[in-house]
């Protein structure tokens, strides 16, 4: 498949579960990839797997929470990619805890990955975008920041507050034929699910209608729907990728 023919991305978060999956979904279809990841053995791995696919890969480690890393980051990518097409903010981590046993710490951490990361990363490459007058800005949210949980309030704010980021730069890009759009996965086996006992994992999927967990190709797959041309007039969306859990 070629419909991402040619067009350069940038996937943060690259190393892994979902990033992985969607750096080598649009590498599939004909893309490069700049691979973002925390650090260099997994950018290189990802980057690794891109070019067995036949497209060219800049690995690039990066902490997302970092605004003069980023920034040094897109300039990089510009010069050696010549522009960027796509950028899929998907960098993320969770430190959870209960409200009153919250530390100071774990809430900067996440609060300053999920979104902090997201708002560094399109700001360094919103003027490029808007110098083409073309860009897809896909950004990773979450089912709980449409719902909440106990225990992530962290989290949970970080994913709603990206929505809200989401919706506002639609708006703003939009008239430069730039779309914005958000995915909410639901839960997807990663290594952030991994780490999740037998009990709760039967109380999850009491919740999801379509009785299990989605896999990181689901949301490459919706990654790649909101990356492709013939999708130009969906933006300020939130996809719920959650096999019905929120319908």
């Amino acid at each position: 498949m070629s419909l991402l023919a040619d067009k350069v991305a940038v996937v943060t978060g690259a190393g892994r579960g979902i990033g992985r999956a969607v750096a080598l979904a649009y590498a599939r279809m004909g893309a490069d990839v700049a691979c973002v990841s925390r650090t260099e053995e997994n950018s290189a791995n990802v980057a690794a797997e891109v070019e067995a696919l036949g497209r060219r890969a800049w690995p690039l480690a990066v902490d997302v929470s970092d605004t003069a890393a980023v920034d040094a980051a897109a300039k990089e990518i510009l010069e050696l990619a010549g522009r960027v097409d796509i950028l899929v903010n998907n960098a993320g981590v969770t430190r959870d805890n209960l409200l009153m046993r919250m530390s100071e710490e774990e809430w900067d951490t996440v609060l300053n990955t999920n979104l902090k990361g997201a708002f560094n990363f399109t700001r360094a490459l919103t003027r490029p975008f808007i110098k083409q007058r073309s860009g897809r800005i896909i950004n990773i949210a979450s089912v709980i920041g449409l719902i909440g949980n106990a225990g992530q309030s962290n989290y949970a704010a970080s994913k709603a507050a990206l929505i809200g980021f989401t919706k506002s730069i639609a708006r703003e890009l939009a008239p430069r034929g730039i779309t914005v759009n958000a995915i909410a996965p639901g839960f997807i086996e990663t290594d952030m699910t991994a780490v999740l006992d037998d009990k709760v994992r039967e109380e999850v999927l009491g919740r999801v209608p379509l009785g299990r967990f989605g896999s990181s190709d689901d949301i490459a797959h919706a990654a790649a729907f909101l990356a492709m041309e013939p999708t130009g007039y969906v933006t300020g969306q939130v996809l719920t990728v959650d096999g019905g859990m929120v319908m």
